[in-house]
């Protein structure tokens, strides 16, 4: 179906590194199904912006870590949002593209909506593992959902909420099979020896929450085992500065810092320490053995064990059903405990074959073309309206 007979407009607001991952990709598939000239802009990443992305706002603006931390940045953010939904509704575009960042992009979309304008939410919110009362609020608030996991339509459908499983964009880029020995070569590392990849996170308030337990891991690691290396990405010269003093109380560590790649640092590994994220998704991908840690302050730690349904934090335990990987959080995580658990992930090749298996049918039915399916289904919606009005 091509209903279009004027440049289209398409608004998207993507608020975190991961968001700006998934639009990317969305972006992409877009130019190839939609006509050319058509003009994509919101808030975004630089992702994004190298897809031809015209960024009113940095996505930076939105990007705060938990309910504590986000109390100091809430004027500024309401504002920006205020600010987006005038301009939408004075210049109305076809549709609008909330991805991720639900507790912002809900309050665009819903009185969007309401004024006749198409809404999809792209990555379904978490609804089966924490604050499930939210499936009223998308009710309200989109028209469409794309979904990254496969369990999540049924779910959304029964809201009366339309979904679409899409598959995810990592399971596109990510080789079955990692090339190990290449991203070594690559990053300059030794081909042979252990290597522990570890991420400790991109922000501020993350470096400072669980750096330092991460260092002191590694230092622990290295005085059992001295032959240990470690490769840690720093996205950015300012991470970098905030890893400094870190590697400065650390000088004998064996690490290699590179610049950004993450995924080349994942790849090059034989097991990954890793903060909550995405970023475990990725690792599973690469079908590494890990270990799952994070620190947030003390009442921010509450309130998302009090709203949270499942045992498990981590994307790939929680893809699994069952704890496939350890999680170690919140106080748990001493350098000693973290140590502890590398090693076994490290050296037990009993289970990295079980990874192994568990993770590549994970990337076979995460792998669904997400682009394209994504974009097939922004323009159905789009098509949908027209042929309403």
């Amino acid at each position: 179906m091509a209903l279009h007979t004027s440049p289209l407009r398409i608004a998207l607001a993507a608020g975190e590194p991961s968001g700006d991952l998934l639009a990317a990709a969305l972006l992409d598939g877009l130019a190839r199904q939609l006509p050319e000239g058509t003009r994509y802009y919101g808030i975004g990443g630089p992702r994004m912006m190298a897809h031809g992305f015209e960024a009113h706002w940095p996505m930076e603006k939105l990007t705060v870590r938990g309910y504590v931390e986000a109390l100091r940045h809430v004027p500024e953010i309401l504002r920006i949002r205020g600010e987006l939904k005038r301009q939408l509704l004075a210049d109305r575009p076809h549709v609008y593209i909330g991805v991720d960042a639900p507790d912002f992009n809900f309050g665009v979309e819903e009185p969007l909506r309401a004024a006749g304008i198409p809404t999809i939410h792209y990555v379904c919110p978490s609804i089966w593992a924490w604050r499930g009362g939210r499936i009223k609020k998308i009710a309200k608030a989109v028209d469409h959902m794309l979904c990254v996991f496969p369990f999540e339509t049924e779910l959304l459908e029964k809201a009366g909420v339309a979904a679409t499983y899409v598959g995810h964009p990592l399971a596109d880029e990510i080789p079955l099979e990692p090339d190990t020995a290449g991203a070594r070569r690559a990053l300059g590392l030794p081909e042979s020896g252990p290597i522990i990849a570890v991420l400790p996170g991109s922000r501020r308030s993350e470096i400072g929450l669980i750096g330092p337990t991460f260092f002191d891991a590694m230092a622990l690691i290295q005085q059992r085992e001295p032959s240990v290396r470690f490769v840690m990405p720093a996205a950015t010269p300012a991470l970098r500065a905030l890893l400094q003093p870190l590697m400065d109380a650390h000088p004998g560590l064996a690490l290699t810092i590179t610049d950004g790649d993450a995924q080349r640092a994942m790849t090059a590994a034989d097991a990954v320490l890793v903060k909550s994220g995405t970023v475990t998704l990725e690792a599973a991908l690469l079908k590494k053995p890990m270990v799952i840690s994070y620190k947030v302050p003390w009442l921010t730690g509450q309130i998302m064990r009090r709203q949270g349904y499942l045992p498990y934090v981590g994307l790939p335990n929680i893809l699994a059903g069952r704890f496939v990987v350890p999680e170690i959080l919140q106080h748990f995580a001493t350098p000693a405990a973290l140590a502890d658990a590398m090693l076994v992930q490290l050296h037990d090749e009993a289970n990295r074959r079980t990874l192994n298996d568990v993770f590549t049918q994970m990337h076979h039915v995460l792998r669904r073309d997400t682009a394209q399916r994504a974009a097939e289904a922004v323009e159905r919606v789009i098509d949908a309206r027209k042929l309403r009005t």
